[in-house]
Formats: structure tokens, C-alpha cells, sequence
């Protein structure tokens, strides 16, 4: 898709998909449950999600199989280059409060998670991003036509998925897959005239990545029959859980490189990327000249020309402004709002360790 136009236009690459393009490629499902119940309490809950992600692998496995060798070899590219699984570990864990993790809740997270990796390989075109999950992109492996319909073959499989499990679940993937289309038309196109930036960024979250972990939760409810009043409380806790784990990835975005990573500090800036420090320094350039001066010397056609030493220089500075803490702070704040939408819940495993997943989003360094 079309980078950001400096200064005024919003838009950018791939905001729901800027992490999934940063992480190792051997990040594993089980070292977030192992996190998450790393008390040592409340085992059989973890074990019934370590079973459900092991049981998903196979059926994720078994439902990539096309019978055409091309179809086939494209549409597992991404999903064998690993991935943390985190959406259906939220289904896995919100079916607790029903039946449990059963047959049916394991084709609603293959659903799910097929929907997500469907979504890489359309972003990564528009990107034009060269790496995803530590191996080349699709599009650059074969063509942006390959990896186009790679996509749209994975969106019809989980269509087919759900389609077993009723017509509310049917409902709610049509429901998240028309906000996963608006966020990324509406972040293409950026704000409209007049339009608040952040207000608009913010809307592009909830609807790229916050809407589909919303989907996740709630699917877990409705596909194990716990009681109904639960959906929307687990919903509006993934689609703010959503939102503050982008807003982490911004902020990680401008951390120096390490062995753990070995990512280049401001992948994002480098690349004319809006991420929200940036659009706070947008809004107090009128009255700050020092915010002025800095988003003058990030525009992106003007990194492209300055040496790297320089550039690196560039981001340390923008990770010491004050609107990076601010970013840190906003990420809090809707983790603060995504566990208070868990309060209808009953107190339990199941409450407990959505509060710890919260706490593990947005305190995560990588």
C-alpha cells in the first residue's frame, strides 16, 4: 500500500501487521501460556490450552491442503514459518468459562487463525514489505497474484470452517472481516480533512487488530455455550487489548537493537511508517518548535539521504521525547480499560489470566 504522504496524511504501512513482520520466526504459542500460568496454580486451564494449540497445528495443517501443489506450498509458506497463536490461545481460554475446549472451539481458532495469516500475505503486498515471520514475503517469493489469491483461497477455508458452527459465528467472522477491510481502506486513504489523526489511528487499530482478537474472545464464548452475557465483556477486552498491543510495537519500534531481536532500531520511521509518537509530534509542532524541528528531520524522504549513524541518532532522540512516554502511557491506559471490561466476569482462572495477558501485552519488550 501507498506510505505515508508527510505531513498531513495519516496513512502508512500496515499497522496491524508491523509486529508480526518484527518477530523472530521461532516465537512459540507455548511461551506465551507458559507466561501467562507461570504460577504453577491453575494448571488444568493451562493444560486444556496446550492441548487445544496442539490439536489447532494439525487442523491448521490438514486445512491447508488444496490438492495443487502451488496452492499448497503458498498457502503453508507463512503459516510453517511459525507465529504465537495468539488469537486462538484467547478462544482456548474464554471457552472455559463454558464447555471447555472442544471440537468445535478448535474449528472457530482455525478459523480465526487462518483468517489472520490470510491477512499477511494481502498487507504484505500492499506493503511491499520484503520480510514476514523472518523468511521472505509470499509476493516476493513468487507474485503479487500468488500470494493475492494464496490469501482469498485461506479467507474461503475458514469461511467453509465456520460455516459448520452456526449463523452467529458466521455473522461475526462477516462483521470482522467487513472492519478488517474498512481499517485498511480507511488507512490507506488516512484522515479526512478535519479529522483528528490520532482519533483516526486509533480507529485503524481497533479495527486491523483489535477486531479480530475481539472475534477470538468472543467466539470462544459463543462455540463453547457459555452464557451469553459473557460475549460482550471478553469483546470489548480483546479489541482494547488489540489497540494497546500496537501501541507497545510502536514504542518498540524505537528500541535500540539486541541479540534477542536483532532488529534495526525505527524499522517503522525508517520506512515512512506513521506510528503514533510521530503523530504526537505532529500535533504539538504548532506550539513546540523543538517538536517541529525533529518531525522535520524525520521525514522519510529525508532519512532516505542522511547516513545511518545519523539516522540512528535520530531515533534515540525520538525514544528520549517526551511523546514516546506518552504513547507507553496511552498503551496502559487501554490496557487499564480492556481488564475493567472484564468485570461482569466471575472471579476464576479464566478472569484472572485475561488480566495477566493484558499485564504480558504491554509490558512485553520484543
Amino acid at each position: 500500500m501507498n506510505k505515508a504522504n508527510w505531513p498531513g496524511n495519516a496513512s502508512g504501512a500496515s499497522t496491524a501487521n508491523k509486529s508480526a513482520r518484527r518477530s523472530p520466526s521461532s516465537s512459540s504459542p507455548f511461551s506465551l501460556a507458559e507466561r501467562l500460568f507461570s504460577t504453577g496454580d491453575d494448571r488444568r486451564a493451562a493444560k486444556a490450552v496446550d492441548d487445544g494449540i496442539v490439536r489447532l497445528e494439525d487442523k491448521l495443517l490438514a486445512e491447508t491442503v488444496f490438492h495443487d501443489g502451488m496452492a499448497e506450498v503458498s498457502a503453508r509458506y507463512l503459516l510453517e514459518a511459525g507465529g504465537k497463536r495468539v488469537r486462538p490461545l484467547l478462544a482456548f481460554l474464554t471457552a472455559q468459562l463454558g464447555e471447555g475446549v472442544t471440537d468445535d472451539v478448535v474449528t472457530a481458532a482455525t478459523s480465526i487463525e487462518l483468517i489472520h495469516l490470510a491477512s499477511l500475505y494481502h498487507d504484505d503486498v500492499m506493503d511491499e514489505a520484503e520480510q514476514r515471520r523472518g523468511v521472505p514475503t509470499a509476493h516476493t517469493v513468487w507474485s503479487n497474484s500468488v500470494a493475492i489469491l494464496t490469501g482469498d483461497l485461506l479467507f474461503a477455508r475458514a469461511s467453509k470452517l465456520l460455516s459448520i458452527l452456526g449463523e452467529r459465528a458466521i455473522r461475526l467472522q462477516a462483521d470482522t472481516f467487513e472492519r478488517l477491510c474498512l481499517g485498511q481502506l480507511h488507512e490507506t486513504v488516512g484522515p479526512r480533512e478535519g479529522e483528528d489523526q490520532v482519533a483516526h489511528y486509533l480507529q485503524v487499530l481497533a479495527d486491523k487488530t483489535g477486531s479480530l482478537i475481539a472475534a477470538s474472545a468472543q467466539l470462544g464464548i459463543l462455540v463453547s455455550r457459555a452464557p451469553s452475557e459473557y460475549e460482550q465483556p471478553v469483546f470489548d477486552f480483546g479489541e482494547k487489548i488489540g489497540i494497546a498491543f500496537q501501541l507497545v510495537d510502536d514504542v518498540i519500534d524505537l528500541a535500540p537493537p539486541s541479540d534477542a531481536t536483532g532488529k534495526t532500531a525505527g524499522t517503522d520511521i525508517r520506512a515512512g511508517v506513521v506510528t503514533l509518537p510521530l503523530l504526537y509530534l505532529r500535533r504539538d509542532a504548532s506550539t513546540d518548535p523543538s517538536a517541529a524541528d525533529l518531525l522535520a528531520r524525520l521525514d522519510p524522504e529525508r532519512i532516505a539521504a542522511t547516513p545511518d549513524a545519523e539516522v540512528d541518532a535520530l531515533i534515540a532522540e525520538l525514544r528520549a521525547h517526551r511523546v514516546t512516554e506518552e504513547t507507553q502511557v496511552e498503551s496502559r491506559r487501554w490496557a487499564a480499560d480492556a481488564v475493567a471490561a472484564l468485570d461482569p466476569l466471575p472471579e476464576g482462572t479464566v478472569k484472572k489470566t485475561l488480566i495477566r495477558f493484558a499485564d504480558t501485552m504491554v509490558e512485553r519488550s520484543a
